[in-house]
């Protein structure tokens, strides 16, 4: 079975109170689902491309158990912090 993954590139974030109150939501979900932060923000060097602010990568045990987070209740709260704060873009998906 392949893993899943988050993946999340934000290229504005107007709020850093906001977000660190998404932040301990979005980690208490993250906790529930057995997702593990590989990446969250840390130095970075662009060589091709934009200049993202922040980047983070959540993995998941597999693809599907990745959508059951993203679309559970618990996560959706913590994203609903977020309405108007960040410009972002997240994907979710399959790996090996």
């Amino acid at each position: 079975m392949n893993k899943g993954y988050i993946v999340c590139v934000y290229e504005t974030i107007k709020n850093d109170e906001v977000l660190k109150n998404y932040a301990i939501k979005a980690r208490s979900a993250v906790e529930k689902y057995n997702g593990k932060f590989l990446v969250r923000g840390g130095k970075n060097i662009v060589t091709e491309g934009k200049n993202f602010v922040r980047t983070v990568i959540i993995e998941f045990d597999s693809f599907e158990k990745t959508k059951i987070f993203f679309y559970s209740s618990e996560y959706q709260a913590a994203h609903e912090l977020l309405e108007d704060t960040v410009v972002r873009n997240h994907q979710i998906i399959e790996g090996s």
